[in-house]
């Protein structure tokens, strides 16, 4: 074995080791000199010495000087070389590449000098060591001493410059580790890597587009650096590939996919606002690829329509149409469940837009997959029916056109409207807020004969006389205020020549008995003028309390609106309308006379013509009420002769048992007595014994109706001049 120290004078190798960098420099040249000699002599025996001498006695050494001379000799070894260099780098690199991360700042920094000069002279056959050089740049890119990190990036520059004219570099060796150190934070090594994805794409021969999915999460990390020239680098190689993508014909969408979906709910702006570009040029491009990824990419999208960025907004919103414009097929992977499910979630979201859009969601896919989201929707119902209480007017308005879809067959109708009802039933702010709103919008949508047929189907049976009465009050109040159910109205008013008014009328009735107003109202809106002075007469003290009142004056006050012109010109013939005239004056007789409502019965009472009762007609009345009868025609003038001119009474009420409906009401009124009786005794052996404050008792006044003359005798003359 060939001693080294006899190739290697001993004076240049105590230089070699020497503090000062010169004398360290001329005794790297004098061992390049003597490398030289042996390679044309092809010593390889003296060669493997030197080599062995240089990495075991100097650039392994515990002595920092001995390693700066171990690997300034290493380079100058190579140097001497030349083109056998090749051969030996097994021995050269390993030592260079351990000081990369020696302590000593000044070893590091002719650690990458010794690796640049190697370079320099083997160029591609440095290649096999790419991977273990470029994990040594990435942390010395971030190096603490700013001389190492200046001579890293010209390492950097010169291994870029061997990769790019490379044809052994292997991309899929590197890609694991490029994905490894995508997490780091440190500003440097970002910068250092998106410099390597910058160069390795620019490289025709090495495909980077086809490992996208490896690093494109971590380009989308550097998105929200806090370097500016970072979030620029990573937006301009981003841009590039999306760019490159547009050009490629084969792209593994679905992956990346995944990856923005995930950065669209980011935190930074910029970051949803580039996630949710690509989203909307992967579903132009991707065409049927995308289907199955569909739930993912409207989780992503319907947040961002809501956005507090207006760019993120108009993006999210055009993506969305794109999506649901696609004619996507269940054979293409197509999960209605899933979507349906992303829709129902979105539906808790904050903002009105994106829950607005969700709705609009599910009733595209109740649409285009009607079986298949019906076999879903025992998970949806509750959700949608707690929207119904959504403060916005037009999610509910949505809300209320997926139910309407979804209760076009019978079965699903019947759920829906007895769901309604419950839901009313144990949340009564959901009826007084969203009642009238709800309901009419449902008479728009599924026919309003349908649903009041089926609401009072429901309501009939109902156990809760409480909830029953407040809603067949609701259900009486919309019936006569809502332009959507003007068709309603006038096929009741059709109830005693019309079989279809008469249908209605049966049906409407039988659960309008829970309120003696709403009964009253029905009546005369379906012109059964002499059931609802029958209605009216049997009235108990029971009957009269504060709500019956705030009842009657609001109805008073609806005779007074256009939807009761019919009834208000009835009583231009009242001979005709007797019936009519008596219900009113009935009417009156129970009104506070200090009331503003007996005000304005009293003044449209007074308007009514002259006019002759017939005799047959006081002869049909009860003798009580005829009395009645007669005393107004005494006060006011009025004949009375024989003959029928009643129209009441010959109308026959063909089909209307109306003898029977007036005992169903009666029933109906004694239930809701005993339940009142009830619950006042209930009360009372809780409390001290009053009165109920919702009963008005009048204990000094009969039970009995005042009679009309009462009412219509003509003011005296001091109520014609006006006080003061």
């Amino acid at each position: 074995m060939v001693e080294s120290s006899s190739i290697i004078p001993a004076s240049v190798l105590r230089n070699l080791a020497d503090k000062l960098y010169e004398k360290r420099k001329n005794a790297a040249l004098e061992v390049e000199g003597i490398v030289k000699q042996l390679a044309a002599a092809r010593d390889y025996e003296r060669i493997g010495a030197v080599i062995s001498l240089l990495t075991m006695e100097f650039a392994r050494s515990s002595q920092s000087n001995h390693r700066k001379g171990g690997l300034i000799g290493l380079a100058a070894f190579t140097v001497g070389l030349t083109k056998e260099a090749a051969q030996y780098l097994e021995q050269i690199v390993p030592p260079v590449l351990l000081s990369f991360s020696d302590q000593d700042s000044r070893v590091r920094y002719y650690a990458c000098e010794a690796l640049y000069n190697i370079g320099k002279v083997v160029t591609g056959d440095l290649i096999v060591f790419f991977n273990q050089i470029f994990d040594a740049l990435c942390k010395l890119s971030a190096d603490s001493d700013g001389n190492v990190q200046s001579a890293a990036h010209l390492l950097d520059r010169l291994v870029k410059e061997i990769v790019t004219n490379s044809d052994q570099f292997s991309i899929e060796e590197f890609i694991p580790l490029l994905r490894e150190r995508m997490n780091v934070l440190n500003p440097y090594v970002r910068q250092f890597l998106v410099g390597w994805i910058t160069v390795l794409d620019s490289v025709p021969e090495i495909d980077m587009l086809g490992f996208l999915p490896d690093f494109l999460d971590g380009l989308f990390n550097m998105l929200s650096d806090s370097s500016h020239e970072i979030r620029q680098q990573a937006d301009s190689a981003l841009s590039e590939f999306l760019q490159e993508i547009k050009n490629s014909p084969n792209v593994d969408y679905g992956r990346i996919a995944e990856i923005l979906v995930q950065r669209a709910a980011s935190q930074d702006e910029f970051t949803r606002l580039t996630a949710i570009t690509w989203i909307n040029e992967f579903v132009k491009l991707s065409g049927s690829q995308l289907v199955p990824y569909y739930a993912d990419i409207l989780g992503a999208i319907l947040p961002c329509i809501s956005d507090k960025e207006e760019k993120i907004r108009v993006v999210a919103r055009e993506t969305n149409e794109e999506v649901r414009s696609y004619p996507a097929y269940l054979g293409e992977g197509f999960d209605v469940g899933l979507v349906l499910s992303v829709a129902r979630r979105q539906l808790s979201s904050e903002q009105d837009a994106t829950r607005i859009e969700a709705l609009r969601w599910i009733g595209t896919l109740l649409a285009r997959y009607r079986v298949e989201v019906l076999s879903f929707l025992a998970d949806i119902f509750d959700t949608l029916f707690k929207a119904l209480s959504d403060p916005s007017d037009k999610v509910v308005l949505l809300v209320l056109e997926v139910h309407a879809c979804i209760a076009r067959d019978a079965l699903h109708f019947h759920n829906l409207v007895s769901f309604l009802v419950h839901n009313f039933r144990s949340d009564h702010l959901l009826l007084e807020k969203r009642g009238t709103l709800i309901i009419r919008q449902l008479c728009v949508l599924l026919d309003s004969e349908r649903v009041y047929r089926e609401l009072s189907s429901i309501l009939e049976g109902e156990t809760n006389l409480e909830f029953a009465s407040v809603m067949v009050q609701a259900l009486n109040l919309i019936l006569l205020t809502s332009s959507e159910l003007a068709e309603l109205r006038a096929l009741l008013k059709q109830s005693l020549v019309n079989s279809a008014g008469k249908d209605l009328f049966v049906s409407l009735y039988s659960s309008w008995c829970h309120s003696p107003m709403a009964t009253i109202s029905l009546c005369l809106l379906a012109q059964a003028y002499e059931h609802a002075s029958s209605v009216i007469h049997s009235l108990e003290e029971e009957d009269i309390n504060a709500k019956f009142l705030f009842q009657l004056d609001r109805l008073i006050r609806l005779l007074e609106t256009p939807i009761f012109a019919y009834l208000r010109l009835q009583l231009l013939e009242p001979g005709k309308y007797v019936w009519l005239l008596k219900s009113l004056y009935g009417l009156l007789m129970l009104l506070p006379q200090q009331s503003a409502a007996f005000k304005i019965l009293r003044t449209r009472l007074k308007t009514v013509p002259p006019h002759t009762f017939s005799g047959k007609q006081f002869k049909q009345t009860p003798a009580g009420t005829r009395d009645s009868q007669i005393s107004l025609a005494m006060s006011r003038g009025i004949q009375i002769e024989d003959g029928d001119g009643d129209h009441d009474a010959r109308n026959a009420h063909d089909g209307i048992n109306f003898s029977s409906r007036l005992q169903q009401f009666e029933q109906m009124q004694r239930k809701h007595c005993m339940l009142s009786r009830s619950q006042l005794r209930s009360r009372s052996s809780n409390s001290t014994p009053y009165a109920s404050s919702q009963e008005v008792r009048r204990p000094e006044e009969p039970r009995r109706l005042a009679t009309v003359s009462d009412v219509s005798r003509p003011p005296s003359r001091s109520s014609w001049i006006a006080p003061g």
